[in-house]
């Protein structure tokens, strides 16, 4: 009998949060992201329509991986004809911890690359469920270490739930 009520009353609760999500933005969500790197990313508003994001990314290829850390500011803008989508560009900054194989790399390049990354994307939160999703491009300008130069093909599909 105890499970019986527990299930109702969360099955309650879950209609009363679904139902509080009928707003026209959010606030903060967390969730993954999905591409490359794959990340736990953490986002939220600072104003109505300024966004700060952290994540923690990992990413493994044949011969290297690396662990990322980053942050961004992201400026939204709404769609007029799509409720709650919007689109964004912004700025960020990255740290890239390597870890090389043996004799993957010729001479020594370092294990920390810092990248300066920009931020173009669309932004959609939905009205009946607490999720938001997002797809966006961040070109990154690495200014050390592996990886030195532009890196043009970093992106992501993001897929965060909703916490308020």
């Amino acid at each position: 009998m105890k499970t019986i009520t527990n299930g109702i009353l969360l099955l309650f609760m879950l209609c009363l949060s679904f139902s509080s999500f009928a707003q026209d933005t959010y606030k903060s969500a967390i969730g993954l992201r999905l591409g490359s790197p794959v990340a736990v990313s953490y986002k939220t508003f600072v104003k109505e329509d300024i966004a700060a994001e952290a994540y923690l990314a990992f990413r493994s290829y044949n011969g290297y991986s690396f662990t990322a850390i980053g942050v961004s500011g992201q400026k939204h803008n709404p769609i007029p004809s799509v409720e709650r989508l919007s689109w964004y560009y912004g700025a960020g900054l990255g740290a890239y911890f390597y870890s090389f194989d043996n004799d993957f790399i010729a001479g020594d390049n370092g294990s920390l690359s810092l990248g300066l990354q920009g931020y173009l994307g669309l932004d959609y939160a939905f009205e009946d469920f607490p999720i938001n999703i997002s797809v966006d491009w961040i070109p990154t300008y690495f200014v050390s270490g592996f990886g030195d130069g532009f890196g043009g093909g970093y992106g992501t599909l993001a897929v965060r739930y909703i916490l308020n």
